[in-house]
């Protein structure tokens, strides 16, 4: 049995405990170990062949802390703990306590690798712009305005109806404009950070198969010229379709629609906030000016000829084309897993191509437009080779940080990140692996898409400590401070509909199902997670108002406007407000201090803040007693609730948790989440 009070070992890779957090090459670093007060004889920092002494400099309350100056040298650095007391050797990296001492478990220094401050802990909210607010109606798509996917697009009258099994075709009418409209509601509700989902010229309601990266869609802005036809009914013909060509063709409106864009930018600057916007780089769409399947530019003086329309295209190299001998409109070209409507990029046969979307990715972060980052789809797909990626990627990020150094980059991934999180590529990641996908699976026991439902990991608490031990060595320090939690998004099932373990999709069980048995109170208990957990909590848009819907399509409802939940929307209020009024939620570090069943707990701490998170996934009332001596809570303490949650309601009645022995004792009634803090 171990002598060492291993529950007391820490180190992690806050600023606490490396100061800097994100050092220079040749700067000095000063890193952290603690342990229990006089319980161990030394500890060594290990990096490399190098094995070095800490100092004890020393003691406060229960623990011990000992520290080592390095110097960042030019390459990343890897390192981890040797811990001794008498002839017990214990050893300690970004697993806790382990003998696996592989290198993808190691802290590390990343000289020179920065993520934006402003980042660190915001709270973001992603919009699906068609299905947000509808500003102006007048940029409306129309029912029969281009034909797309063998079918004539549908303008949908009633902005409560749901979306329908094929749903890519119909629009809503949300717009930019319609976002300016809610900036008031966004900042009660405390965002930071207005993510949008591809807003580019496009001719779906996804905007995932771009048609024109060099200006914002004018059905999202402003129509500057009307005018043009109809496609008449059963016509699939987009040459006769004149009025969508005059509407995102011209010049004129394409231009006006940017010099929109830098409106909408700067309306949301001046209140403190930023603006993420989606990048699709590893395909575009059917409809891009670069290919120009459905012909809508080959007669416009103002571009050149598509590849699709001619063999001498400048853009032939965009593509891979397999049959070189079918041009005029040659359909014979590599598409994304298949699909024609969306046609992969080529990079490796067109150093043109490479240029023009490296400086994309400098135009849109730069001024006039002076957005504040990406966030990039499918972004391992991109390319043929593994090599080339990483190539790609790297040079996107000097693009983007030269332009603009306090610009983010997400990238969307499923998986181990390791190999794009070295500081030289992606900023950070939509954090499926140590967010979503394990607060799912533990709270409600589904799938993300609620494609399964699987019993023996709902309430698991050691599956979700185990997932949640090994999929955060992913991320640096740097990285897992901004990284993009969410419950839900586009392109998976919302949480609120995962609460009623209902498995399978709108096609087979309809939309009404998706609303059927849901808990709020599981849904609450993830949000006081989601507000209080390491990285940037995301509101999916709609989420706070109780919207629910099985996977894509059906989880792009419409954001119900007068309708909304208005007690789901005070208790996000309200949890982002306890966020923002304590820094250890925003950068603090941070441990589990209990996981039982459906029982879990941890804490967030920096300086003299403390922030404890709790929740209750079981019918039963359960008191427990939480060892907040962990995250370094004084004897003596009083902690405060903020906020409980319960089945029915939420209180914001305080309440005062007094800490004795190193433990706080605390009553949690059936499906409950409480936060409580301390700030000296």
């Amino acid at each position: 049995m171990s002598k060492i009070n291993q529950q007391a070992l820490y180190a992690d890779e806050t600023a606490s405990y490396r100061i800097p957090l994100e050092p220079k090459a040749g700067e000095r670093v000063t890193l952290r170990f603690r342990t229990a007060k006089d319980d161990v004889d030394r500890v060594f920092f290990i990096c490399g062949e190098e094995r070095k002494t800490m100092e004890k400099v020393c003691s406060r309350g229960r623990f011990d802390y000992f520290e080592i100056e390095e110097e960042a040298g030019t390459e990343t650095s890897y390192y981890f703990f040797e811990i001794r007391s008498g002839e017990e050797r214990i050893f300690y990296n970004k697993r806790g306590v382990t003998d696996n001492l592989q290198t993808c478990y190691a802290f590390s220094i990343v000289p020179g690798f920065f993520t934006p401050d402003w980042a660190k802990g915001a709270v973001m909210y992603q919009i699906y712009v068609d299905r947000f607010c509808n500003g102006d109606p007048s940029n409306d798509v129309q029912t029969g305005e281009y034909s797309y996917i063998r079918e004539q697009v549908e303008q949908v009258a009633d902005w409560n109806e749901p979306p329908e099994g094929m749903d890519v075709r119909r629009f809503y009418g949300g717009d930019l404009q319609g976002i300016l409209d809610k900036l008031d509601y966004l900042q009660e509700l405390g965002v930071e950070v207005i993510y949008m989902n591809p807003i580019f010229v496009s001719p779906s309601n996804h905007k995932y198969d771009c048609q024109d990266y060099d200006y914002i869609d004018p059905h999202y802005t402003l129509i500057k010229e009307d005018g043009g036809e109809l496609l008449p009914p059963g016509e699939l013909d987009n040459k006769k379709a004149t009025k969508y060509i005059k509407r995102v063709v011209s010049k004129e409106n394409l231009e006006a629609s940017n010099e929109f864009f830098i409106h909408f930018v700067e309306e949301i600057h001046k209140r403190g906030m930023r603006v993420l916007l989606d990048g699709v780089f590893n395909h575009c769409g059917s409809f891009n000016k670069w290919l120009d399947r459905e012909r809508i530019y080959e007669d416009d003086s103002d571009y050149e000829k598509g590849a699709y329309v001619s063999e001498d295209s400048p853009y032939r190299s965009f593509f891979k084309f397999n049959n070189t001998h079918e041009w005029p409109y040659n359909p014979y070209y590599d598409g994304w897993w298949g699909h024609d409507t969306l046609p992969k990029l080529s990079y490796e046969t067109s150093k043109e191509l490479y240029d023009y979307i490296m400086g994309i990715a400098r135009k849109w972060v730069s001024p006039p437009y002076n957005v504040d980052g990406w966030r990039l789809d499918v972004a391992a797909d991109l390319g043929l080779s593994a090599e080339f990626n990483h190539r790609f990627w790297k040079d996107f990020r000097k693009n983007v940080k030269e332009a603009n150094p306090e610009a983010v980059i997400y990238a969307e991934h499923y998986g181990d990140a390791t190999a794009w999180l070295k500081g030289d590529e992606w900023d950070s990641i939509m954090n499926y692996d140590t967010f979503m996908e394990p607060i799912t699976w533990y709270l409600t026991g589904m799938e993300k898409h609620s494609d399964g439902y699987e019993p023996d990991l709902l309430n698991n608490a050691e599956a979700l400590l185990d997932t949640l031990r090994e999929k955060s060595c992913a991320f640096s320090g740097q990285s897992f401070l901004i990284a993009m939690n969410q419950l839900s998004n586009h392109d998976h099932s919302r949480f609120l509909t995962r609460t009623n373990h209902q498995v399978g999709r709108v096609d087979e069980l309809g939309s009404e199902a998706a609303e059927e048995g849901v808990s709020k109170a599981v849904f609450r208990e993830a949000v006081a997670l989601m507000m209080t957990w390491h990285g940037a909590p995301t509101i999916y848009y709609g989420d706070e108002a109780g919207v629910c819907g099985f996977t894509d399509p059906d989880s792009r409802r419409t954001y119900p406007w007068g309708h909304e939940d208005q007690e789901l929307i005070r208790y996000h209020r309200e949890l982002s407000r306890i966020r923002k009024a304590n820094p250890a939620c925003r950068t603090g570090c941070g441990t589990p201090l209990y996981a039982k069943g459906g029982h879990f707990a941890f804490g967030r701490f920096q300086d003299e803040n403390y922030v404890v998170t709790v929740v209750n996934n079981t019918k039963e009332g359960t008191r427990l007693e939480l060892p907040v001596w962990q995250i370094e809570v004084p004897d003596g303490t009083l902690l405060e609730r903020q906020i409980l949650s319960v089945e029915d309601d939420f209180s914001l009645v305080k309440a005062h948790y007094l800490v004795e022995h190193g433990v706080m004792d605390i009553f949690m009634p059936p499906f409950s989440a409480a936060v409580l803090t301390y700030q000296g």
